[in-house]
């Protein structure tokens, strides 16, 4: 495989999971992961394609740039949402932006330990949540909400999109009047983001 069928040059913009070539044609070197045979970004980097040495490695746009590992809480927006999983896009982890693109998976599974009918019950695409990531199985961050600390830190109205006022057991709407149900965070409204 040419730099140009595999669709990169040295020097290109690679996200983690970017698929960079094969191992019949480069030999991986730093940042890259093997997977069936075909090689890939594992990390937000500039390619580098050496076709003398057949190598092919991934260099850091910033050094020590931070990436999802077990154990690390980090802060996202709700995307796509089903019933029983969200899809969280990672913006922040610990207390550091994130340079590149992260999305992490929330099983209703590990939103907390009573029974959640529905993820409509935790969160809702838009919201701002804080998770803890369980493992990273299969290069996906898989996340977890049970915690106390843990949750959605900024919600916003399913009906007006206005950030959800914390009542009792639920959210109101300041302007629309709507009450919705979330899993929200002890320190819900004060995550610096």
């Amino acid at each position: 495989m040419n730099q140009k069928a595999s669709g990169h040059k040295s020097g290109n913009l690679v996200l983690p999971g970017e698929r960079l070539g094969v191992i019949e044609e480069f030999i991986p070197d730093s940042g890259t992961y093997v997977k069936d045979g075909v090689i890939y970004s594992k990390i937000v980097g500039r390619a580098l394609m050496d076709l003398l040495s057949k190598r092919v490695s991934v260099y850091p746009l910033i050094s020590g740039s931070p990436v999802p590992k077990v154990s690390a809480t980090v802060l996202g927006q709700v995307g796509n949402a089903q019933s029983d999983n969200v899809l969280v896009r990672i913006f922040k982890i610990g207390s550091k932006k994130v340079s590149g693109v992260f999305t992490g998976i929330l099983h209703i599974s590990d939103v907390q330990e009573r029974y959640v009918q529905s993820m409509n019950d935790v969160c809702k695409p838009g919201d701002i949540i804080r998770t803890k990531v369980i493992s990273t199985k299969n290069q996906v961050s898989h996340l977890s909400t049970n915690d106390k600390g843990l949750g959605v830190v900024y919600g916003f109205c399913s009906r007006c999109s206005n950030l959800l006022e914390p009542k009792r057991h639920e959210m109101l709407c300041p302007k629309c009047g709507n009450i919705e149900k979330r899993k929200i965070a002890l320190d819900y409204g004060k995550e610096e983001i």
